[in-house]
């Protein structure tokens, strides 16, 4: 066994990119909340970008090592230690059988991304090992991990490979007022001029029931002209629909995939990576950008991962 686990934390799941392709069907795309993180942590350890890792949600588990492998970590710091000592962020380090790793708890974001060299050992189901807990699809028997669950690693990498060179600087720094770029649209025809005004210029809070599925924002409702509902539609992940409390919710990896609410804005793909972040009690306010800017914003986004994947493939 790679690793068992002792305590599961809060909510502790396998992730990958996504399970893209079966919208059609109903099946939602899951995957991780904060992309970059986890393409950051497989890259770390000379993994494919997206390999699934563990998404560790606000309360880290307890986990115990049967066998040495190399690790990385990103993401939100939720204070992890590995056999009592502080485990650095954004690095490779080995992780040698018979040690503990535990967290200590919160200090900034929301998740964590824990890979390992050669990836866990789990099939995937419809091209791809993300959990979506709701329907049991995916990852560790469709479910969140618990006490006495067991994972082995694919291909084991106790010897990787200049594992010094495997490091790179903090990339997730957390944020007093998380501003988020928006294009408009599909439907910010279905709200007052009123309505988008308030949409803009106000600052909204992170709502407690926050999830995997949506985050619910708390603050001044936001005008309709005529009522929330509309013909349902495809979801995107990012969509920020407005319901008939005029509350905005950021639809995020769980989404359904169709839904019946006006959504005002889309959340761009480039700050996917401040959206997973995102824990109760954190300000958001949202950017207006035209598709272009919102297409160059990313571009800018690749070009600083491609940089990063160019230094840690260097040589190896």
């Amino acid at each position: 066994m790679g690793i068992r686990v002792i305590q599961p934390g809060a909510l502790t799941t396998v992730q990958d990119l996504g399970r893209f392709g079966y919208q059609q069907y109903g099946v939602p795309v899951a995957g991780a909340m904060d992309p970059r993180s986890l393409k950051l942590a497989n890259l770390l350890l000379g993994n494919a970008p997206g390999e699934a890792a563990l998404e560790i949600t606000v309360l880290g588990p307890e986990l115990v090592f049967d066998e040495t492998n190399y690790i990385a970590l990103t993401g939100g710091d939720l204070g992890a230690v590995l056999d009592g000592k502080p485990l650095p962020r954004y690095r490779a380090v080995r992780a040698e059988a018979g040690q503990t790793l535990r967290f200590a708890g919160l200090k900034s974001g929301c998740r964590a991304y824990l890979a390992f060299a050669g990836g866990p050992d789990i099939p995937p189901v419809m091209g791809s090992r993300s959990t979506y807990m709701k329907a049991g699809i995916g990852g560790y028997q469709g479910r969140k991990l618990e006490a006495g669950d067991g994972l082995k690693f694919r291909d084991p990498q106790p010897d990787l490979p200049f594992p010094e060179r495997r490091r790179i600087g903090t990339d997730f720094i957390p944020q007093k007022l998380y501003e988020l770029h928006v294009i408009p649209g599909p439907q910010d025809d279905h709200f007052t001029e009123e309505g988008l005004k308030t949409f803009f210029s106000e600052v909204y809070t992170v709502g407690a029931e926050s999830d995997r599925m949506g985050c619910r924002l708390e603050g001044p409702a936001i005008e309709h002209k005529h009522g929330a509902d509309i013909i349902s539609d495809g979801i995107a992940f990012g969509a920020v629909q407005v319901p008939s409390s005029g509350k905005p919710i950021i639809m995020a990896a769980d989404r359904q995939t169709t839904g019946g609410y006006a959504k005002i804005a889309t959340v761009i793909s480039a700050d996917f990576r401040f959206l997973g972040q995102l824990r109760a009690g954190d300000k958001v306010h949202f950017i207006l950008v035209t598709v272009e800017e919102a297409q160059t914003l990313m571009r800018m986004e690749q070009n600083r991962f491609d940089m990063i994947e160019a230094f840690l493939s260097r040589d190896t």
